[in-house]
């Protein structure tokens, strides 16, 4: 299970730095600054948890039998999925209706991490 998650964080980080110059570079002329502001709000947490997902890679080196860093890391990538992919599309598209999807990953991201923390807490 490591190995997945070292995986999926690497080609997440790997599609952020993608993200991110298509951003700045591509979009820049495109979209007006509140949505390049909402674009670049998905970039930066689709890092943070793309990052997240290679820690709970690293730690299921460390715990291979916790149940619990596995649910986390795919709560991480159902936020990715929820919260930035809602921010990309609601910022190329403009449908406002899309900003309703976000707060539905950002829970997600809130309860990835908080599983995570107790999860480390109750491993010996």
């Amino acid at each position: 299970m490591s190995k997945t998650f070292l995986i999926l964080g690497t080609l997440n980080t790997l599609l952020c730095i993608a993200l991110g110059a298509f951003g700045a570079h591509g979009l820049k002329r495109m979209l007006s600054a509140d949505m390049l502001s909402v674009y670049h709000t998905g970039v930066q947490y689709h890092f943070y948890h793309a990052f997240g997902i290679i820690v709970i890679g690293l730690l299921l080196l460390h715990f291979p039998k916790s149940r619990l860093m596995p649910i986390s890391g795919w709560l991480m990538m159902v936020g990715i999925a929820l919260f930035s992919f809602s921010l990309y599309v609601l910022s190329l598209t403009g449908i406002r209706g899309l900003g309703m999807i976000a707060p539905f990953g950002g829970v997600s991201f809130l309860t990835a991490w908080a599983l995570l923390a107790y999860a480390i807490w109750k491993e010996r």
